[in-house]
């Protein structure tokens, strides 16, 4: 048993000053007997708030228990009822502040690691063969999914499990979504993890088709009235970056985050045997203080730059999850807080020599209730730089919206969909994840595909009688 109840089970992890010259997973995970002695902390609460705190809804205080036993078989079927991604959720989720930031346990101690125990569990089953369990035979309803991210995954395993004849639509040429493109290699492995998940989901009877972009190869209309497919699920998240709209934007030198990852992670740039083009120059600027800001700017240490990471607010406002910013701190990357680009310096050949800031203070709260960051004035200073990557959030690509007549957008050209069902304005058609909300977290986008396959069961119960 935990010599102190009160306190996780540390986590092994690369040595700092190793990792960041290294593409390799940083978390190493639990071992069968720091996982089950981490079990023993579970207080196996009656009314347990952490499955109210997971979007979808793992029976935790079961498959903790399970862990404890070693059952271990069990803890992954008990899992795998709810989550289609259990060994990325274990890695990628932010449980400090979702099911581990409603453990009781954590009231006067360390909550229990729940993610971690996830992780150490789906990785078991896959090295163990062992499968989600799917439905014994199918209902004979097709339904097609657009987009092979964590929404379209887990909106497919989900209707798959219900008997349904399931098809992915994928416009890349791998299935992932931003687990491929967007999550670097030291955080989501992805032939060890996110390949055998989508392994996992297709192991369920789940068709995928990649190199079809909707909107372009077929419509959703196509879908629905020659394709034969009964409703469809958009689930085509958010990939068209957002910049600052400042001078030197232009210059030769600066990317948005997602250009940066999707060639490095999606293409392997940084792999020697991949013929991947990629700029990093050796003083990185990134701008953003989000999960994505984080990875881009610990993927840019790993090319070999000195890097700096530009944020508006203060610290305690950063919206990554703590841990990644406590992995970058001790990587080296230099946090720039209660810092605002005002400007990017070109040389004369266009080519990125600088980035001019203001510094920032915290002023009155903002609409999302945090406060809001006011120019210093007279504070203005440069720092020098030869690369600069944007990282200020995405939004939903147009393409789908604008070729699918009557499906109802707001002023972000995010798709408008009943939060509780993913129903859309078009009969029959059903969308969730970052397509809906902008860009979120992966395990909210599963338990938006998650609430969609319910909404397209009942649709297509209640049409049946």
């Amino acid at each position: 048993m935990a010599g102190n109840m009160m306190e996780k089970v540390p986590v092994r992890e690369q040595d700092p000053k190793v990792r960041a010259a290294n593409f390799e997973e940083v978390c190493l995970g639990y071992n069968e007997e720091e996982a089950v002695e981490e079990s023993q902390r579970c207080l196996h609460c009656k009314n347990a708030k952490c499955i109210g705190g997971c979007p979808v809804n793992i029976n935790i205080p079961e498959f903790i228990e399970a862990v404890k036993t070693r059952d271990f078989a069990k803890a992954y079927n008990v899992i795998s009822e709810s989550s289609s991604l259990p060994a990325v959720c274990g890695r990628v989720c932010p449980q400090e502040t979702q099911c581990e930031g409603k453990c009781i346990r954590g009231i006067k101690g360390e909550p229990v690691s729940i993610g971690k125990l996830e992780r150490f569990v789906a990785d078991w089953a896959k090295e163990n063969g062992i499968k989600p369990q799917g439905a014994p035979q199918k209902n004979g309803h097709r339904i097609a999914i657009i987009g092979a991210g964590p929404a379209g995954l887990t909106c497919a395993g989900d209707l798959a499990k219900l008997g349904y004849d399931v098809t992915i639509f994928e416009a890349l040429h791998k299935a992932g979504g931003v687990l491929v493109y967007g999550i670097p290699e030291f955080r989501l492995p992805k032939d060890k993890v996110v390949e055998k998940e989508v392994e996992n989901v297709r192991s369920l009877g789940v068709k995928i088709e990649t190199n079809v972009i909707v909107g372009r190869s077929v419509t959703i209309e196509d879908l629905l009235t020659k394709e034969g497919f009964e409703a469809v699920f958009i689930g085509s998240g958010a990939g068209l970056p957002m910049f600052m709209g400042i001078p030197g934007e232009q210059a030769k030198g600066v990317f948005s985050a997602n250009e940066f990852l999707t060639r490095n992670n999606l293409m392997k740039a940084y792999r020697d045997d991949y013929d991947t083009p990629i700029v990093c120059g050796k003083k990185v600027v990134v701008v953003g203080g989000g999960n994505v800001a984080m990875d881009a700017a610990r993927t840019s240490l790993r090319l070999g730059a000195e890097v700096h990471i530009v944020y508006r607010r203060s610290e305690a406002e950063l919206p990554a999850r703590a841990e990644e910013v406590h992995h970058a701190k001790e990587e080296g990357i230099i946090f720039d807080l209660l810092t605002n680009p005002t400007e990017i310096l070109a040389d004369e050949n266009d080519n990125v020599r600088g980035i001019t800031c203001i510094r920032m203070e915290l002023g009155e709260p903002d609409a999302s209730g945090r406060r809001r960051p006011v120019p210093v004035e007279g504070s203005e200073f440069e720092i020098e730089c030869d690369t600069v990557i944007m990282s200020l959030g995405t939004r939903p690509n147009p393409l789908i919206s604008s070729t699918t007549y009557g499906l109802d957008v707001n002023r972000k050209l995010c798709i408008v969909a009943e939060e509780e069902t993913g129903k859309t304005s078009l009969e029959g058609v059903y969308a969730g994840g970052d397509a809906v909300t902008g860009a979120a977290t992966v395990i909210l986008a599963m338990g938006a595909g998650k609430k969609a396959a319910a909404g397209i069961d009942a649709y297509i119960k209640a049409k049946e009688a």
